[in-house]
């Protein structure tokens, strides 16, 4: 009676101690839920040189950088609103660097955020007190930088900033009143742009978009007009060159308030935009509205830590995530024909999408939109399928409104795959499958179609050998070369095709391209076991194969072939870095690498050895692989180490390109404690929670919970439950978190029974 009376008070004891910790959770979830969320984002992580562990180990220059933006925007919004130090739009300049100490003003930006690809379409403001004064210094101290406002004191004006979702306005406080100029710049790097001061004091300009890749230089068809209007009386004006017109307010002791918009459809439409968006003056009602829609966008997710760090860098990385794609139409729903630009669409309500930097974002920043905005999925979805049925063929990577060829791959197919598997309709799916199976199938008739981005590279050699051999250079590509990667990612694109053939029974489809998934074992080498570069004869390179080392002059140490090596048949990285390029058929790759030992002791290598490179893409699943051998703790492990080491809440604080949010959709699902190791599948494999208790809306007055009970240690056992019920396998589905629920992932001493 005595030991069952002790254990019933233990039992007691035990139970109230759970509700107690309960009950502080949701105490301490009610004080956060009152703190503005947008406040604790700091925009400029990412605008200077990565301080990271692997800072510069595999990449240099402006891999370096994460090239992110300190904007004020809508999420998704047409337009970046940013501080800007370097003036051009040219490929890899990104518009504002930290290490800078003087701004040249304050653009309406279109920049492909975290990427190296180019601005386009922009124009910068620059208050000052003089008109031939071009910049001013400035100090990092007296800037705040949130996702709804910026403010900067400069040497003669307090400039305030904030947006809607096509329009921006300014509060400028100049410091004399009698010398109140404003500078206007279209930045065309190619002249064509221009910049007047109209009659009644508003200026128009307009700046004509240009392709690069495919089609280097060439006019998209389209260009960026904007209007800009003072409440203030202009009283003098005047022309420094074709691209920069200056004019001086009348003397007022008041703030000038200043706002401005455009549209790629016409002067017209920049007008409508600023009058359906920015109807008055009232600076302080159009940041208030933003910081609402911000609040909204991040509360998606509620994560509770006593570290304010860790949820400024969890805000922080949602931020970076809500810039693109981004919505170019016009309010009343206008926007550019795809490829063409001349003609003006319709969306009939819809937003219209661009410039998705497809080769990283289908990996975690698409799939994450499938959780927290399906229906904003669904939109851009569609407007894949509008750039198909208006170009002729599915892009690979849409940018400027254009087909681009950019890096490899076939990656439209990989998001439209794991929209559809996921449940999220709206959108045209047996159009988008056309012109999917069109890509995956078929070449261009013509070399100029071809040769204008149109189609997958290399697609002949692939179909004729089962992989892209050496000896095809795949000429027409701003990536050239690159063979076994391109080799590794149509495999896993027609495996992502396959999930949508045999939804929408097309059986004969769904068998060939399950076939052609299987293509990726045709580059393992099986003398090693990494993938190979390989020949039309079949043979593979050796270490004596030198000249397929890439840029030997930056590897001088690299005096033969090996798996470490940066060769030219690897996309932006080394063997070891893509052999795990596999992400459909894990079992598969096990049988490549010599067996389930040998593939531990190949991924043990990759953190053993510095081997991993989280600063670029192909890496990003690699973790998560220990979870297909049953070895959940050193998955845990290495994801908490890149997560502690990789992400830092500072200026540097990204190890590479964020790439258009998906260094930043990385850190947001694995610090949740899951990750979608295979787009296009339902499954989202199991990490290390970095929260002790993080709620996911997942639909009206539905919630997915992940609750993290201890901590991660070197001698830690790991059990997991799923709404109370052990979970006896490694991942999630995506019904499981959008039904609501609760995943409990526990960390206790391995000695505890």
């Amino acid at each position: 009676m005595g030991l069952l009376f002790l254990m019933t008070i233990d039992y007691i004891f035990c139970y109230m101690k759970k509700i107690l910790s309960t009950l502080t959770l949701y105490v301490s979830m009610l004080c956060v839920s009152a703190q503005s969320l947008t406040d604790l984002v700091d925009t400029r992580v990412g605008t200077a040189a990565s301080n990271t562990r692997t800072a510069g180990m595999f990449g240099s220059g402006t891999e370096e950088y994460a090239h992110t933006l300190p904007a004020v925007l809508a999420p998704y919004g047409m337009n970046f609103w940013t501080p800007q130090t370097q003036m051009t739009e040219q490929k890899g300049v990104c518009p504002y660097l930290y290490k800078h100490d003087r701004l040249q003003g304050f653009r309406c930006s279109h920049w492909i955020v975290g990427g190296c690809t180019q601005d386009y379409g922009s124009f910068t403001l620059f208050p000052s007190a003089s008109k031939g004064v071009m910049d001013s210094p400035f100090r990092h101290e007296d800037e705040v930088a949130t996702p709804a406002y910026y403010s900067v004191r400069m040497t003669d004006v307090l400039v305030e900033m904030t947006a809607t979702q096509r329009a921006g306005i300014f509060r400028l406080t100049y410091t004399n009143p009698d010398s109140t100029y404003l500078i206007v710049t279209v930045n065309s790097d190619e002249g064509e742009g221009f910049v007047n001061v109209e009659k009644d004091g508003s200026i128009k300009g307009r700046n004509p978009i240009h392709r690069i890749y495919q089609g280097w230089g060439e006019p998209s068809g389209h260009a960026s007009h904007f209007i800009i209007k003072s409440n203030v009386r202009v009283v003098e004006s005047g022309r420094k060159d074709k691209n920069t017109v200056w004019f001086r307010f009348e003397k007022t002791d008041k703030p000038i308030i200043v706002k401005a918009a455009n549209s790629f459809t016409s002067f017209e439409g920049a007008e409508r935009n600023l009058v359906a968006e920015i109807p008055d003056w009232n600076f302080d009602l159009v940041r208030s509205k933003l910081t609402d829609v911000w609040d909204n966008t991040l509360s998606r997710v509620e994560v509770m830590s006593d570290d304010a760090d860790s949820r400024a860098m969890f805000y922080g990385a949602m931020y970076r995530t809500c810039f693109l794609p981004h919505d170019i139409s016009d309010v009343d729903g206008s926007y550019p024909m795809f490829a063409d630009g001349k003609t003006i669409k319709g969306t009939r309500g819809k937003a219209y999408y661009d410039d998705y930097s497809m080769w990283d974002t289908y990996r975690a920043q698409h799939p994450l939109l499938t959780i927290l905005s399906p229906e904003r999925t669904a939109d851009m979805m569609q407007s894949l399928v509008l750039k198909y049925e208006q170009g002729g063929w599915m892009p690979v990577f849409p940018c400027w409104n254009s087909y681009t060829a950019a890096m490899i791959g076939d990656h439209c197919a990989a998001a439209i795959a794991d929209a559809y598997v996921k449940g999220i309709r709206g959108f045209d799916i047996e159009k988008a499958y056309e012109g999917m199976r069109r890509n995956a199938f078929d070449s261009p008739a013509t070399y100029e179609e071809y040769r204008n981005g149109m189609g997958r590279r290399a697609l002949q050699s692939y179909l004729r050998y089962g992989y892209i051999p050496l000896e095809d250079s795949v000429k027409e590509a701003f990536h050239q070369h690159e063979q076994v990667s391109r080799t590794l990612e149509y495999a896993y694109d027609d495996y992502a095709l396959a999930q949508v053939a045999k939804m929408l029974g097309r059986k004969s489809d769904y068998k060939a391209l399950m076939h052609r998934s299987r293509n990726y074992r045709n580059v393992f080498d099986p003398r090693t076991g990494w993938v190979n570069g390989r020949r039309d004869d079949g043979s593979f390179l050796t270490p004596d194969d030198t000249a397929y080392i890439k840029e030997p002059e930056k590897h001088p140490e690299s005096h033969s072939l090996t798996p470490m090596t940066f060769s030219t048949f690897i996309t932006e990285g080394t063997p070891v870095h893509y052999s795990w390029y596999v992400p459909h058929d894990v079992q598969g790759l096990i049988k490549c690498m010599g067996g389930k030992k040998a593939f531990e002791a190949k991924l043990d290598s990759m953190f053993l050895h510095s081997l991993y490179w989280h600063g670029n893409e192909p890496c990003h699943q690699i973790a998560y692989m220990y979870d297909f051998i049953g070895r959940h703790d050193k998955c845990a492990r290495a994801v908490q180490h890149i997560l502690q080491t990789e992400y830092l809440n500072s200026p540097g604080g990204l190890s590479g390109n964020d790439d258009a949010g998906q260094m930043s959709a990385w850190y947001i699902f694995s610090a949740l404690g899951f990750y979608p190791v295979c787009p296009s599948s339902p499954r989202y494999y199991l990490g290390c929670p970095q929260f002790r208790r993080a709620d996911i809306k997942v639909g009206r007055n539905k919630r997915f919970t992940i609750v993290r009970n201890g901590t991660l240690t070197d001698s830690t056992s790991i059990s997991v439950s799923l709404n109370g019920k052990p979970l006896k396998r490694l991942y999630i589905t995506h019904d499981e978190i959008m039904n609501g629920g609760i995943l409990e992932i526990s960390f206790e001493p391995s000695s505890r029974k």
